[in-house]
């Protein structure tokens, strides 16, 4: 079954047969009918229901004459002056009385209060929801409109449409592939309505992502150690990230280590540090302005040495001085083999989902400089431009790894495709 079907179904029409079958079973031709009442009973059913009223009418006017009669009746019992107890004033009454409410609400209080029972704690499904809602309101919004301005099926509505899909920023590419497709099926199908290629558009965009069902979303994790090393521009989320998962792989019973190799921007090392005291990690350094090559060789024998799982090392994202970031990287990746011939296991690059088609073109250059065996995308929940993922899908096939959902320390999770692309086509179609 393809991914498209798993997520949302498949579409089976039920043969007119079976339609018009279940109509004439659901149909009811049956009435209630009252069975005919003889002349006799007829006239013997208005007087027992005229007696019944009488009866009524003249229990009423007894029961008030009742009423008058003991109302006049009453007698005044005089008391003597002497035995007259004074009675409190109306503000006596009011304060005695709101004494004891307030009594009877703290006696009430303590015993229903009871400690707060914590919130339940998200599932991955709901934080994807959550972080996709704004890129799912935007893309939907704007089909249903698209949808709701076209009564037909003409070459202006595969522009419009291919405009709408770029600024959905799923990519020129792939809007245009996606397009053509389009044309395809409608002349297949002989589409005359906008409406029947509504389900053909989610079903392509989920076709698109899917390819040939190789995603390779799983993290190399070793048996031993497993080295991540990360890369990206100043500013997408990277340390963040990598603070992020520090804390995830420690409470999961892992041995974290991490390395601040970006040395000459202090406040990466410092920013770093400062994650590594808040999760309890480790956090190898070196002096300022040192060789990032010389803190990572500290930070991979130390990491051998003390029986690590998890080494992560964060690196410098000057992407404007391409040929320096190219010749340290390459540098940092000889000596991390030099202690372990087959590492780096993971090479991944942060991007920042906000930034949108800015994002696939920091993947394009990267991509140049190191290769990359995967992609930490942050800060989706503040933005509507998660269609992103789709166009690093399509026209750089570099697998989403890694995602960011939010602002806190447990934001953070491996990628799921079948989870991102629920959350992000859910209720259009």
């Amino acid at each position: 079954m393809g991914l498209f079907d798993r997520l949302f179904g498949k579409k089976e029409e039920p043969k007119i047969e079976e339609v018009v079958k279940e109509a004439l079973e659901n149909l009811d031709l049956s009435e209630d009918v009252e069975p005919a009442l003889t002349e006799a009973e007829k006239v013997s059913q208005e007087e027992a229901e005229v007696e019944s009223s009488e009866e009524a009418v003249f229990e009423e006017e007894e029961i008030q004459d009742t009423v008058e009669e003991n109302y006049n009746s009453e007698s005044v019992v005089e008391v003597p002056q002497g035995e007259v107890e004074e009675l409190p004033n109306s503000e006596e009454i009011k304060e005695e009385v709101n004494l004891e409410f307030i009594e009877a609400v703290e006696e009430n209080n303590s015993e229903v209060l009871e400690p707060e029972t914590p919130q339940a704690e998200e599932t991955v499904q709901e934080k994807y929801d959550r972080s996709l809602k704004k890129t799912r309101t935007g893309f939907g919004a704007r089909l249903k409109a698209f949808f709701a301005n076209f009564r037909s099926v003409d070459e202006e509505f595969f522009e419009e449409l291919e405009e709408l899909l770029i600024m959905s920023d799923v990519g020129v590419q792939v809007a245009s592939n996606l397009t053509e497709e389009l044309r395809y099926e409608a002349k297949l199908e002989n589409a005359k309505k906008p409406d029947a290629l509504r389900r053909v558009i989610i079903e392509k965009l989920v076709e698109l992502y899917e390819k040939d069902g190789n995603y390779d979303e799983s993290i190399h994790f070793q048996d031993g150690l497993t080295v991540m090393l990360f890369v990206g521009v100043n500013g997408v989320g990277k340390t963040t990230s990598i603070g992020k998962l520090a804390h995830r792989y420690k409470q999961a019973g892992k041995k974290v280590m991490l390395v601040a190799a970006d040395t000459f921007r202090a406040g990466a090392v410092a920013q770093l540090a400062e994650w590594g005291r808040r999760v309890d990690v480790p956090v190898v350094t070196g002096p300022e302005k040192a060789d990032p090559a010389s803190v990572v060789f500290d930070g991979m024998e130390r990491a051998v040495a003390e029986g690590i799982d998890i080494l992560m090392i964060d690196t410098a994202g000057r992407l404007q001085n391409k040929d320096n970031l190219m010749a340290e990287l390459e540098k940092i990746g000889r000596i991390i083999k030099r202690v372990v011939p087959e590492a780096p296991h993971e090479t991944f690059l942060a991007l920042d989902a906000s930034t949108g088609q800015n994002a696939l073109v920091q993947a394009k250059e990267f991509s140049k400089i190191t290769p990359l065996t995967g992609i930490v995308l942050t800060k989706i929940d503040g933005t509507a431009r998660g269609g992103v993922v789709l166009a690093i899908r399509e026209e750089l096939n570099i697998p989403v790894k890694l995602i960011g959902f939010g602002e806190k320390i447990d934001d953070i999770g491996e990628f799921n495709s079948e989870n991102f692309m629920k959350g992000l086509l859910e209720g259009l179609i």
